[in-house]
């Protein structure tokens, strides 16, 4: 039996009960499986636990963890922020009709995508001095003065992060040594110079490396404004924190790295006084929250193991069956939805309707025995779930979404149309 990792606390119990309805009314709501449920007070709570943390820190929402609709919808009121990386991003949050503070990064920005972000009056984070030289002239020709920052590809790198963004060379961001020239030259053309986005890395979970980080980039930050010789309106500290998904893994002590940030923002060089300091959470914030849904459609007998077999799998789910980015596949926390408290246990493996020997949620785990008709939750689904899964791989159906809890949001429960 290999180990999974921990079913977060808002959803324990059995049979699992999910923002006060059972995982079978959910389903009856979407009406059948697979789906996605989002339950939004977890959602709250975390925005709220940030705010406490976080005294005079932006917060701003990186939607490519989920960009489901309804709950950009809901998160608009408790945010500072979104940070996009398409146009198609770009055009979910503008459609909200907020004054929110709306950022563009990625290194592969077109034409069209950087005209659309000027023409909306969102801040571009500049990714290279081509780009640069692209957003000024577009600029231009439209008559319209661009908003850019520069995203700066720091020395330093984000220790113990699932993904290290700086530190090395990148396609993200302006080397650190020819930053400044670049904001020099931003503010030089005439642009709306909007200060600088320094992102080291994501999904750490050793909170004294974020503490360190953060102090190195405000350290950054103060050296680069010296140079540019202008205060930045906005450093964009990035984010970084992880969610625990697998065996063995500890959540993040937030309140620790709220301390030491609120702290050192306390007695800034003179460079940055004056300077708005946010902070763009993705998954931290929405992770956790969501559980996918489907269906025992099977359950068979190989060479002495045991399959439970799933209307729905990695087309949906890419990260938990280990194929984005996991180096060696180990067990999000998955249940039996439907079963009892102390209902018997076995040793199985729980995969996916694909063609594939890669659709696997669950490599031999111990979860109450499960039959056709039962239903298996995936959990932290709430992050880079569907967006991030090959969703038209071999032609299944698309799954429903919900939102569940979300009192601002006029018909909080949502579902996808079938395809």
């Amino acid at each position: 039996m290999k180990p999974m990792g921990t079913i977060p606390a808002d959803f324990a119990g059995a049979p699992l009960v999910i923002a006060g309805r059972s995982a079978e009314e959910w389903v009856d709501v979407a009406g059948d499986t697979p789906l996605f449920v989002y339950d939004f007070a977890a959602v709250a709570r975390r925005v709220a636990r940030f705010r406490a943390a976080f005294s005079g820190v932006d917060l701003h929402y990186a939607i490519k963890a989920n960009p489901f609709a309804p709950l950009l919808a809901a998160m608009a009121p408790l945010v500072d922020g979104f940070d996009v990386a398409s146009a198609g991003e770009l055009a979910r949050v503008t459609r909200l009709k907020r004054g929110h503070a709306i950022s563009f990064a990625g290194p592969g920005k077109r034409r069209d995508e950087i005209e659309a972000a000027i023409r909306a009056g969102i801040t571009i984070n500049l990714e290279s001095e081509g780009e640069a030289a692209r957003a000024i002239a577009i600029g231009d020709v439209l008559g319209l003065v661009p908003r850019l920052a520069v995203r700066v590809n720091p020395e330093i790198e984000l220790r113990g992060s699932g993904m290290r963004m700086g530190g090395r060379a990148s396609p993200f961001g302006i080397d650190s040594d020819r930053a400044a020239a670049l904001a020099r030259e931003v503010i030089d053309s005439g642009a709306e110079w909007c200060g600088f986005h320094i992102f080291a890395g994501s999904q750490a979970l050793d909170e004294q490396a974020i503490i360190e980080t953060q102090a190195e980039t405000l350290a950054l930050a103060a050296r680069l404004s010296e140079q540019v010789g202008v205060v930045p309106p906005l450093v964009n500290l990035g984010g970084g924190f992880g969610i625990p998904y697998f065996p063995g893994e500890v959540p993040l002590d937030i309140e620790a790295i709220g301390a030491a940030l609120v702290e050192r923002l306390g007695s800034l060089p003179a460079g940055l006084e004056g300077t708005r300091f946010a902070i763009e959470l993705g998954r931290w914030l929405v992770g956790e929250a969501g559980v996918y849904l489907t269906r025992v459609v099977d359950r068979k007998q190989s060479r002495g193991e045991t399959f439970i077999v799933t209307d729905g799998g990695m087309n949906h789910q890419l990260a938990a069956s280990g194929n984005l980015g996991t180096v060696v596949r180990r067990n999000y926390p998955v249940a039996v939805a439907t079963a009892p408290a102390h209902a018997p246990t076995e040793v199985a493996s729980v995969v996916g309707p694909l063609c594939t020997p890669l659709d696997r949620l669950a490599d031999h785990v111990g979860i109450p025995v499960a039959h056709p008709g039962d239903l298996i939750a995936v959990f932290m689904a709430g992050a880079y779930g569907l967006s991030a899964s090959p969703a038209g791989f071999l032609g299944h159906p698309a799954p429903a979404e919900i939102l569940a809890g979300a009192p601002d949001v006029p018909n909080a429960i949502f579902t996808s149309p079938k395809a």
